[in-house]
């Protein structure tokens, strides 16, 4: 039970399995804490997993190398390195020498986190403690510096291998470095170890070839990967069926369809039948090539070709119409994937609906949810707040308001986003009255407004100069999510719109907290008041930061005070003496 538990991230009923062991004073051994240790590990509870040993030592069980490895890949998984380094010492100081497994696993974990140098002085350190290394030390730090291209290095570590430790380099060796260097694209490297490997008598299969061809299709050389090809025939290793799949998604890759459709004819002369990855590479290229009816029109003749297409297959075809602006054929591979027992993603669905809102069919996108909702598909918040999004954009509110109420009558609740597009389409239409029902419902359904939502409905209630009742639903927004800027954006949206006498009657509320936003959002004022020449205004602005113990711009106050004496106001001046007894400006002599 342990055992299995170990596998999952169930550390509740394992700790629970192990209590009952020591109270039926059950036999058990290190090997069932580790157990125990690894199903916290998998939970992400390290601290739990590292207390196993104090569990361990209370029941009398000594530590051995089996728990202490399970500890040192604990600590690795963990991502805590320097804890496994400084464990593994700790090992020897109680009589438990690490062993081969030790340092593999700190090898490895050294190079996860791109430590490498560290990981290959450990290499030295297990020869100098008398521990030898196994191969797959060497393979782990060889896999990282093939990932990194350097190959120098590993040919340091293949002499390093053979003279320290007496391994030499066999066919398994060969077929580990020629994957993993394909793998992450280095097909020359590759292709040279596998060279290196045919010299030395070692026997290159299938997959080895297959590896170097896509690393090469991949970075579109396809002349090499032919080449390749037609090599392994000569030499009478027939290349399989993911040997050409890759060669002909390398063409399709580039364009060169023709290409594609001849290494397709070449199979069937080989003797090699394509499979459903090799079609749908083919469609997959006359798809980008713009040949989406092409495409559509080989899927439908697949029977005759004695192939059936996947769920990927439509899709690509699918992506392809909507790519090219046809979304009535779109549509319509959907509806024969769903035939055939095939479902499209949310992803996708929500794709083809964004493209047909777009086009400002929001209509036919409802339509098509409903369709697929219908016939078993996955249909999620984000889909039906697209559709709403495109109803709201084409002015249709009263569809956007029933969708809204059906998607929460389905027990898909709507989300903040669902809930903002529809506020911000009736405040442009100006019905504030619903938008602000629409946002009190949504505060009672307990959903939490974010900064867009705080953004939308101060612009359009800005917009329309209904400041009162913007505030009354402001206040009830803060009782569920406090913003501490609200009433700064309300005053600077106030002032873009040129509605400066509402934005001064805010500045109360601003001025409460006195900080540097307020003192940001009181200049945006003051510059507002002075461009329309109320010089006067603006100096009321100055002087209660002042009062607030805020500090308003000086260059600024200089133009406020400049536009004070030209107006021959009694109060200019009085801005500068403030700044003369702060200290904060020298007179002049």
């Amino acid at each position: 039970m342990l055992s299995l538990l170990s596998h999952t991230r169930l550390h509740d009923p394992a700790r629970r399995v192990m209590r009952l062991m020591i109270r039926r004073r059950m036999r058990r051994g290190t090997q069932q804490f580790a157990h125990l240790m690894l199903s916290y590990s998998r939970a992400g509870k390290l601290r739990s997993a590292m207390r196993v040993l104090q569990l361990m030592q209370k029941d009398g069980c000594a530590p051995d190398i089996s728990i202490c490895n399970v500890t040192v890949n604990v600590l690795i998984f963990a991502g805590r390195i320097d804890k496994a380094i400084e464990f593994a010492e700790r090992m020897r100081r109680v009589g438990v020498e690490p062993d081969v497994v030790t340092y593999n696993c700190l090898i490895k974990g050294l190079c996860s986190v791109w430590r490498v140098v560290e990981a290959l002085e450990m290499i030295g350190v297990m020869l100098q403690n008398g521990c030898p290394p196994d191969k797959i030390t060497y393979y782990t730090a060889m896999g990282f510096l093939c990932k990194e291209k350097r190959v120098a290095e590993v040919r340091g570590l293949l002499g390093r291998m053979r003279n320290d430790a007496g391994l030499f380099p066999d066919q398994v060796t060969y077929n580990m470095l020629i994957h993993v260097l394909a793998k992450h694209g280095h097909a020359d490297e590759a292709l040279e170890f596998l060279r290196e490997s045919e010299g030395k008598r070692f026997r290159v299969d299938e997959v080895g070839y297959s590896a170097v061809v896509h690393s090469f299709c991949v970075n579109g050389r396809m002349a090499e990967a032919k080449e390749i090809v037609s090599e392994m025939i000569s030499k009478e290793c027939h290349p399989d069926v993911v040997t050409y799949s890759a060669v002909v998604d390398g063409f399709c890759r580039i364009g060169e369809i023709d290409q594609a459709r001849n290494m397709m004819k070449h199979m069937y002369k080989n003797g090699c039948k394509p499979n459903i990855v090799t079609h749908t590479a083919l469609l997959n290229g006359l798809c980008k090539a713009g040949k989406t009816s092409e495409a559509w029109e080989l899927l439908n003749n697949s029977g005759e070709e004695w192939w059936t297409p996947s769920d990927i297959t439509y899709s690509v075809v699918m992506h392809g119409f909507r790519r090219e602006g046809k979304l009535k054929e779109s549509c319509d591979v959907v509806a024969q994937m769903l035939q055939k027992g095939f479902f499209p993603t949310t992803v996708e669905i929500n794709l083809l609906i964004h493209a047909l809102c777009k086009e400002g069919k929001p209509g036919e996108a409802k339509d098509f949810m409903e369709q697929c909702q219908s016939k078993g598909c996955t249909i999620n918040v984000i889909n039906f707040t697209t559709v709403i999004h495109g109803f709201s954009r084409q002015g249709d509110l009263e569809s956007a308001l029933s969708l809204l109420d059906d998607l929460y009558l389905s027990n898909r609740h709507p989300d903040v986003v669902t809930y903002t597009v529809v506020v911000n389409a009736l405040g442009k239409k100006g019905r504030l009255k619903e938008a602000t029902e629409l946002v009190k419902k949504m505060l009672n359904r307990g959903i939490v407004p974010t900064l867009v939502t705080y953004r939308t409905v101060i612009h359009r209630y800005c917009e329309k100069g209904t400041v009162e009742e913007l505030l009354d639903l402001l206040d009830k927004m803060l009782a569920r999510q406090e913003l501490k800027s609200v009433y700064n954006q309300v005053i600077e949206k106030l002032c873009a719109l040129g509605k400066i006498n509402e934005a001064y009657s805010l500045l109360s509320k601003v001025l409460r907290t006195a900080s540097q936003r307020d003192a940001q959002t009181c200049h945006i004022l003051m510059e507002s008041f002075l461009n329309r020449g109320l010089a006067v205004q603006s100096n009321n602005v100055a002087c209660q930061m002042f009062q607030r113990n805020l500090i308003p711009d000086i260059k600024l106050c200089q133009k406020v005070d400049n536009q004070l004496t030209l107006e021959k106001q009694q109060t200019s001046g009085k801005l500068i003496v403030k700044f003369l007894e702060r200290g904060l400006l020298k007179q002049e002599k």
